[in-house]
């Protein structure tokens, strides 16, 4: 009788398959978190082949909405059916975005691949995370949820770079493409390599509360991103059904029999306190991304290569704290990795809220890489302590929480911090609403006389100065929330 040919799963050994597991989470993390930088490098090249710069923003908040709102979704889903069906579904209609995308003949169709693209994400990024907390213990969890953290903050240095060599020596079109052979190949090894039981009862899938849940998220989702760029009756609008959709969820899930969103995840001190910090983690993360360039470029008068470089130290730092703060996990506890990562948020913000037009870009750079350091150590401990202390039933819906919250603090801290600029501005100078674009580039910047320039970069420092002052106060809360977190080290499950 012939022997049988060895599988792939029989040659290799539990941590090799687990090995080869983690590498293609991380590729598929990679994959959706580059997608973001990757395409704003392009935008130029893109609006100049394809017009209408008006929708220029819809491309990005169509694919973080979308990705956005279905986080939570997948996320239970993945609970109930299983972590690869739904990892192929996302993975298939984020790949099938990216294909489309390149094809674009237009700006609304690449807005509408867009949204595909936000959809499949939203699984891709989730069940990634979920994954590896299935197959490794609470212990070695603190330690390679790192690996996927610093996808992150990798993405957020090469993708520019990558981007600007993509549109000068090929086509815009590849911007989307480059992601689909990554994106095979992940679906390819987990196919063979990752094993999870099958089987089980028929499950009720919560249709109604998905669709609540899309339709409240995103109109204030919506209403938050582009907060300013249209009519403030629309934005009444969107709040007004966002609110009534949400709160109409809250009561269909208390009496769902398997609801999308368990509510009973909030009634857990600490669950409840991974998902607020998550939320002023997301806040403080847009701070620096968001409105550090402006400083730099605009009250400083770098270019925008130095204002790169000076937010780029956030990614580094933020990717190489992530690694720290497993060890700090495994050696001391939750609550004082958490309350590490607050403490050095709060001492980032506060560098920056002291910088001045003459202090320089290594002061922003060096106040970009603290708040780094801060994010990296809280990302990955608010994640690691959620999935701790969820129920295995539950640690999909748990997961999908967290990175959900943190997303929506991204939206809320862009609208809360240009709220508060755009008061400084109408308060300082109000000249400075319509002078500002113009300080921005170096070329024109010129043409301003000297007194000019001087009045109008001191009110624009001074209104940007209070974005982090409150992204200080945010850091304190993130302090304060870590001490909710377990008292001990992460502990393998019996």
């Amino acid at each position: 009788m012939q022997e049988a040919t060895p599988t792939p799963q029989k040659l290799l050994s539990l941590s090799d398959k687990r090995t080869l597991v983690l590498a293609a989470t991380m590729m598929a993390t990679f994959m959706a978190a580059i997608e973001s930088t990757i395409v704003a490098t392009a935008m130029p090249t893109i609006v100049g082949d394809l017009g209408d710069f008006h929708l220029f923003s819809w491309v990005f908040a169509a694919y973080l909405l979308t990705q956005a709102v279905s986080i939570p979704i997948y996320g239970r889903l993945s609970d109930l059916y299983g972590r690869k069906p739904l990892f192929y579904v996302g993975a298939g209609l984020f790949l099938l975005g990216s294909i489309l995308g390149g094809f674009a003949w237009g700006m609304i169709p690449l807005i509408a691949f867009r949204f595909i693209q936000g959809l499949g994400a939203g699984a891709v990024q989730p069940i990634a995370y979920v994954i590896v907390g299935d197959i490794y213990t609470p212990t070695e969890r603190a330690r390679v949820q790192g690996l996927l953290s610093s996808m992150f903050g990798i993405s957020a240095v090469i993708g520019p770079a990558f981007g600007g060599l993509i549109v000068q020596y090929l086509s815009w079109s590849f911007i989307f493409w480059v992601n689909i052979p990554i994106g095979v190949i992940a679906i390819i090894m987990l196919a063979i390599f990752f094993q999870e039981p099958t089987g089980g009862r028929r499950h009720q899938v919560d249709y109604a509360g998905s669709l609540l849940l899309m339709i409240g998220g995103g109109a204030l989702m919506t209403a938050l991103v582009q907060l300013g760029h249209i009519d403030w009756q629309v934005v009444g609008v969107l709040i007004g059904v966002g609110t009534v959709a949400i709160a109409w969820f809250i009561v269909h899930e208390r009496k769902a029999a398997e609801p999308i969103l368990p509510l009973r995840l909030w009634r857990k001190r600490e669950l409840a306190s991974c998902n607020i910090a998550s939320l002023a983690i997301g806040a403080n993360a847009i701070s620096v991304a968001g409105f550090l360039p402006t400083y730099v470029q605009g009250v400083m008068g770098y270019s925008p290569t130095v204002a790169g470089i000076a937010f780029g130290m956030t990614a580094i730092t933020w990717s190489l704290a992530a690694f720290v703060a497993g060890t700090v996990m495994i050696r001391s506890s939750f609550r004082t990795a958490a309350m590490i990562g607050g403490a050095i948020i709060t001492v980032g913000s506060a560098i920056l809220a002291l910088m001045t037009p003459q202090s320089g870009a290594l002061w922003a750079a060096i106040g970009s890489a603290v708040i780094g350091v801060g994010l990296g150590f809280c990302n990955t401990t608010y994640l690691v302590a959620g999935q701790a202390v969820a129920e295995k039933a539950d640690r999909g819906a748990a997961t999908s929480a967290i990175l959900f919250t943190r997303t929506v603090g991204q939206a809320v801290g862009a609208a809360l911090f240009g709220a508060v600029i755009n008061i400084g501005i109408v308060f300082l100078d109000p000249r400075l609403a319509s002078a500002a674009d113009r300080m921005l580039d170096p070329k024109i910047r010129s043409d301003f006389s000297a007194q000019d320039l001087l009045t109008l970069t001191t009110a624009l420092g001074d209104s940007l100065r209070n974005v982090y002052i409150l992204s200080a106060l945010i850091g304190i809360a993130v302090l304060l929330l870590g001490r909710q977190l377990p008292a001990h080290p992460p502990r393998d499950e019996a």
